[in-house]
């Protein structure tokens, strides 16, 4: 397994995986296991006016469940991906991002991690960025600072005075600001928007970007199978829903109406 495939001729892959069987782990857990919160990462490239693109995600998102599917479903590998050969843009690693160690049919797993969203009503869906926030580079930064508030706070929902629907309907709910280790991060990081590097307009041309990857990659799993309730979420991104649509077609609370 160490003999790397070749992305071409004499440059080997520099991420290689390999499939293991379960058994062969010392003390490996089976069963099903508590999770609070799921997260999913996205290689941002950097956005500015001169050049807009979908690096307009900030440090921290909040997703109802109806988006966390549909992200898993496009599941973007991005920018700076050491597994990509192409040379920009964004590409797709599939359903759940393990489409590539999967068999059979995308639609099948669709289904699976649908009902799996529907059988949890507890979990959280998060989304972070990494490389890049709109002008700043940041590496990995935000997906570390983000796992040590959120386990800080434990299982404890957010306010709606703590957040704010995001500009983007596909990035669900962002935070207006926030402090760690008695030091705020300013309101640029999670609203990327107000960067002035960036502002309204190089914004919404990232919206767009993502709005044509979500429709390019979606439209795949409008097989005669799909869950109705599964159609429903990929008709609903097609015709530019909402960040209250989505709410409304997996109605589990992911924030406290109290102060």
């Amino acid at each position: 397994m160490w003999q790397h495939i070749e992305d071409e001729p004499g440059k080997p892959c520099p991420n290689p995986r390999v499939v293991i069987p379960r058994d062969i782990i010392p003390n490996v857990v089976n069963g099903a296991v508590s999770v609070d919160i799921r997260s999913f990462g996205v290689r941002t490239p950097p956005c500015t006016k001169e050049r807009p693109s979908y690096g307009i995600i900030g440090l921290l998102h909040l997703l109802p469940p109806a988006l966390a599917w549909l992200w898993r479903l496009v599941a973007p590998r991005g920018h700076a991906n050491p597994s990509i050969v192409e040379k920009e843009g964004m590409s797709s690693e599939g359903v759940g991002s393990y489409w590539p160690f999967a068999t059979g049919r995308r639609v099948i797993q669709a289904n699976l991690i649908l009902q799996q969203i529907l059988t949890t009503p507890k979990v959280r869906y998060t989304l972070c960025p990494n490389q890049y926030i709109g002008a700043w580079e940041v590496g990995f930064m935000a997906q570390w600072i983000a796992r040590e508030y959120l386990a800080r706070r434990g299982g404890e929902k957010f306010s709606r005075q703590q957040v704010v629907p995001s500009r983007c309907p596909l990035l669900g709910y962002t935070f207006r600001s926030m402090m760690v280790e008695g030091q705020t991060i300013g309101n640029w990081f999670f609203r990327v928007n107000l960067q002035p590097e960036v502002g309204n307009e190089a914004f919404d041309r990232g919206t767009t970007i993502l709005k044509e990857f979500f429709a390019g990659q979606l439209r795949q799993f409008l097989e005669p199978d799909l869950d109705p309730l599964g159609k429903t979420i990929i008709d609903c991104c097609l015709s530019d829903a909402s960040l209250e649509d989505y709410e409304r077609l997996i109605p589990y609370p992911i924030i406290s109406d109290e102060d």
